[in-house]
């Protein structure tokens, strides 16, 4: 499906925007990599995880693909979760990604754009994810997007030895 709207630049009509399906599997995997090495962090994801993941009977993860004329130029991977002080779910955006080449053309907003829309149309109370604290171009594309940052919380990840310890004092 095309995307349209008079405030982007008119170049928009080369964009497509759609539901990602198993058999984007392998492009996907290549997209996650190469942005996993745009932020200088490891990837042990595969194709295998991605399809287990993501395109069976119960999946935990969406993903929208973006296609600049009909070339794969980034992704939108995002799941539910629920905020007990809200009382309603939210969708929580794992992935953002444009391929260099295809940055400076309003795909990104595009992209977040409809993740907004799907959270609207099922009735969530927000998007929320996380942003390196040197990725400065997109610090600034969200100040002027008019997000809030959650500059009092902290990230907190129990993985690894950490957790197998944690997860094994379990009575």
């Amino acid at each position: 499906m095309a995307v349209m709207n008079p405030e982007w630049p008119r170049n928009l009509h080369m964009l497509s925007i759609r539901s990602a399906n198993a058999d984007d599997v392998p492009m996907l995997n290549t997209l996650i990599h190469e942005f996993a090495e745009f932020e200088r962090l490891p990837a042990a994801l595969t194709e295998a995880a991605l399809l287990r993941d993501g395109f069976c009977a119960t999946p935990k993860f969406r993903v929208l693909m973006a296609e600049w004329d009909e070339q794969p130029a980034g992704y939108a991977l995002f799941f539910d979760y629920y905020s007990s002080f809200e009382g309603r779910g939210g969708l929580f955006l794992e992935d953002i990604y444009v391929r260099d080449q295809y940055r400076g053309k309003g795909i990104g907003k595009v992209l977040l754009a409809r993740v907004a829309s799907i959270a609207r149309q099922q009735n969530c109370f927000g998007v929320r994810w996380q942003v390196l604290d040197w990725n400065t171009p997109a610090i600034q594309f969200y100040e002027g997007l008019g997000v809030t940052f959650l500059d009092d919380w902290r990230t907190v990840s129990l993985d690894g030895d950490a957790l197998q310890r944690v997860a094994g004092s379990a009575q």
